[in-house]
């Protein structure tokens, strides 16, 4: 071999060389920036902070209490705060600018009031459904058995104003029925109704099925093939108007997880 061709040879391997460890360098930085852009993401989706309003149905009192303790154990250093009504209330009082993290209305009807109103800041999405049930004294005293029953004269009986979620769905299931009903007093939510009934202030109320659950032995429940027609879908959306976003999606995340549904499914609610 020549020495020119000696030459071309060691010159041809040095640039081999010199272009291999550049390739290696370019992959190892690569690789430590999406570990630590992998780490970060990690890191960021796992430090939540402050506090998350939370405005809900005074129906998804018990189960979203329990998620809230869970949240709050998931992430130290939150904390969720609940404001449980009706949910027309709690609509009127979001569009009239109340600051909150999440909505969780009991119909459909009255997440649009906050939607309409532009303060959600996403798509509402339905993550359960309720049906309703009437609650009656322990023992059934007045003997009720179906919707009809609660027609009968002297019988106290409650129910939800027509103009929330409980109280409408209440009306639906008396048309399916072709009835008429006159209750004794219209309650601006379903908690309320039902606790006419506790204080033995009422014979009978129509709630939901979770909330008949949620009460124990205080009352005793007769389901009525009406409710078929008035089911319920629940919507939950973030708001504009709250001061934790992160926190938002992340509570909304937990309730539509299979962990959320296990919660809400064993207080009698229905899968979306």
């Amino acid at each position: 071999m020549t020495n020119r061709s000696v030459r071309r040879t060691r010159r041809t391997l040095q640039l081999a060389g010199a272009g291999t460890a550049a390739l290696l360098a370019l992959t190892a930085c690569s690789s430590s920036g999406g570990s630590s852009t992998a780490a970060s993401d990690k890191s960021s989706a796992t430090k939540l902070s402050g506090t998350v309003t939370v405005f809900a149905a005074a129906s998804l009192k018990e189960s979203f209490t329990a998620l809230g303790r869970q949240f709050e154990k998931q992430h130290p250093g939150t904390t969720v705060r609940f404001n449980f009504a009706g949910s027309d209330a709690l609509a009127a009082s979001i569009t009239s600018g109340a600051p909150a993290d999440v909505f969780a209305a009991a119909s459909p009807k009255t997440m649009a009031v906050v939607t309409d109103g532009k303060d959600a800041a996403g798509t509402p999405v339905t993550f359960v459904r309720n049906r309703l049930e009437i609650a009656t004294l322990p023992g059934n005293p007045g003997h009720v058995s179906s919707l009809k029953d609660l027609t009968e004269p002297g019988l106290k009986v409650v129910l939800c104003d027509r103009s929330v979620p409980c109280g409408a769905a209440a009306q639906k299931a008396l048309a399916a029925g072709g009835l008429k009903l006159t209750p004794v007093s219209y309650e601006q939510d379903v908690k309320a109704a039902l606790n006419k009934v506790e204080l033995k202030e009422a014979d009978a109320a129509v709630v939901y099925t979770t909330d008949v659950k949620a009460a124990g032995g205080k009352v005793e429940g007769v389901q009525f093939p009406e409710s078929a027609d008035a089911i319920n879908d629940y919507p939950i959306a973030p708001l504009k108007n709250g001061g934790n976003a992160a926190a938002a999606k992340a509570f909304i995340g937990l309730v539509r997880s299979a962990e959320g549904q296990k919660v809400l499914g064993e207080a009698g609610f229905l899968k979306p």
